[in-house]
C-alpha cells in the first residue's frame, strides 16, 4: 500500500516590493502554472489571484513576498500560492473580505476576488505582527469522487534553498492512503546539489514502503543514503482513526503535536543516516482530533509556539506553515516545514 504520493516540485520566492513586480507576480504565476499542464481558463485564475495577492502587500504592507508551487499527486493537482508579509495586519478580517471594503483607495474586491477564484482559500492576520493568504486553484475546481478510502489529510509544505543555492538540500514527501498518512522529511548535510542529492536519496527510498513504521523507514533510508554526504531525517505514520501517530527520527529535523493547549515535541535520536545509524527507535504519541503535526529541518529554529499567535492552530495547515516559515526560518540555510491534521 503506497496511497497517494505528494512530493515537492520546485517553489518559488518572489519578493513584492513595488507596483512593477505585480505585473511580474501575474506573468510567474501564469508561466508556472502552464508549465504544469494547467488549462487557459485555471491560469487566467492564477493571474489574477496572483496580481490581487502582489497589490494587497504592495499597498498595505509595502514589501512582502509570494511563494508558489504545484502540488501534485497524478490525481487533482493544485497550484498553490501563499501571500507573506510582516506588514500591520489586518484588525478585522472578516470586514477586508466583504466586497467594497477598503483602506487604500481601490475597489475593495482583492480579497473577496481571491477567495471566488480559489478552490481553497483562508487567511490569517494579525495586528503588528502581519499576514499570510493562501489560495489553491485546482485543474479541476469541481473534481468527481475517486475510488479508494476517504481522505482526511490536510497539509502544507514549504521547501526552499538558502539564498545563493538553486537546489535545496531539504525535501519532503507525504504519503496520504486514507485511513492512514505518512510524512517524512529529510535534510542532506550542507547545502547544494550533493545534499540535494542525500535528502532525494531518502525520498526515493521513502515513497517505496512509506508505510512499513518509522523505524524500518528509517533504516531503509540508511542503506539509500549510504554513498551521499549523508542526510537527517524523520518519518511520521498518522493513523485517524487511532487518533495516534508513530514517530522515528535521527539527526535534526525536529517533530511536535500540537493542540490548543500545549506543543510536545518527538524524539529523534542522534546519528546521520548513511554515516553513522546510532538508534531508529520508534515513538507512538496521542494524536487528537484538531491537533496539528509540524515537522521541520533546522532551517527553522525550534523556538517557536503557536500560541504566541492565537487563533491561528485553527486556519488551514499551509497558512500555520507559511507563518512558521516567516517568523522562524534561518536565512543561512536551506528550510523545509510541513503541517499536517485530520479534517473531520
Amino acid at each position: 500500500m503506497t496511497g497517494r504520493i505528494f512530493a515537492p516540485a520546485f517553489q518559488s520566492r518572489l519578493a513584492i516590493a513595488h507596483d512593477s513586480d505585480i505585473g511580474e507576480c501575474r506573468r510567474h504565476a501564469k508561466r508556472q502554472i502552464e508549465g504544469h499542464g494547467f488549462d487557459e481558463v485555471s491560469a487566467g485564475r492564477a493571474g489574477i489571484a496572483a496580481t490581487e495577492l502582489a497589490t494587497n502587500i504592495v499597498r498595505h504592507a509595502g514589501h512582502g513576498e509570494i511563494l508558489m508551487q504545484v502540488l501534485d499527486d497524478g490525481i487533482h493537482p493544485e497550484f498553490e500560492m501563499l501571500a507573506i508579509d510582516k506588514g500591520p495586519g489586518m484588525q478585522d478580517v472578516d470586514a477586508c473580505m466583504r466586497d467594497g471594503f477598503s483602506t487604500g483607495g481601490t475597489a475593495g474586491q482583492g480579497l473577496g476576488a481571491i477567495a471566488r477564484l480559489s478552490g481553497t482559500f483562508d487567511i490569517f492576520s494579525a495586528m503588528g505582527q502581519g499576514t499570510v493568504v493562501l489560495s489553491r486553484i485546482q485543474r479541476d475546481q469541481n473534481p468527481r469522487p475517486t475510488a479508494g478510502a476517504r481522505s482526511t489529510l490536510e497539509f502544507g509544505a514549504i521547501n526552499l534553498a538558502v539564498a545563493g543555492e538553486i537546489e535545496c538540500g531539504d525535501t519532503w514527501r507525504i504519503a496520504d492512503a486514507g485511513a492512514q498518512a505518512s510524512i517524512m522529511v529529510a535534510d542532506g548535510l550542507g547545502h547544494g546539489p550533493l545534499a540535494a542529492a542525500a535528502s532525494k536519496a531518502a525520498a526515493t527510498a521513502f515513497v517505496k514502503q512509506p508505510f512499513d513504521g518509522p523505524s524500518l523507514s528509517m533504516q531503509g533510508l540508511h542503506r539509500a543514503v549510504t554513498g551521499t554526504r549523508g542526510a537527517a531525517a524523520a518519518c511520521a505514520v498518522l493513523h485517524a482513526a487511532e487518533l495516534r501517530l508513530e514517530y522515528a527520527g535521527v539527526g535534526n529535523i525536529s517533530g511536535s503535536v500540537v493542540t490548543r493547549e500545549r506543543s510536545r515535541g518527538m524524539v529523534s535520536h542522534n546519528g546521520t543516516l548513511g554515516v553513522q545509524l546510532l538508534r531508529t527507535q520508534q515513538f507512538d504519541y496521542e494524536w487528537p482530533v484538531g491537533a496539528r503535526v509540524v515537522m521541520h529541518s533546522d532551517g527553522m529554529s525550534a523556538r517557536w509556539s503557536l500560541a504566541t499567535y492565537p487563533g491561528l492552530i485553527q486556519r488551514h495547515s499551509a497558512v500555520i506553515a507559511g507563518v512558521l516559515y516567516r517568523d522562524c526560518s534561518r536565512a543561512r540555510d536551506d528550510v523545509t516545514v510541513v503541517v499536517a491534521c485530520q479534517r473531520a
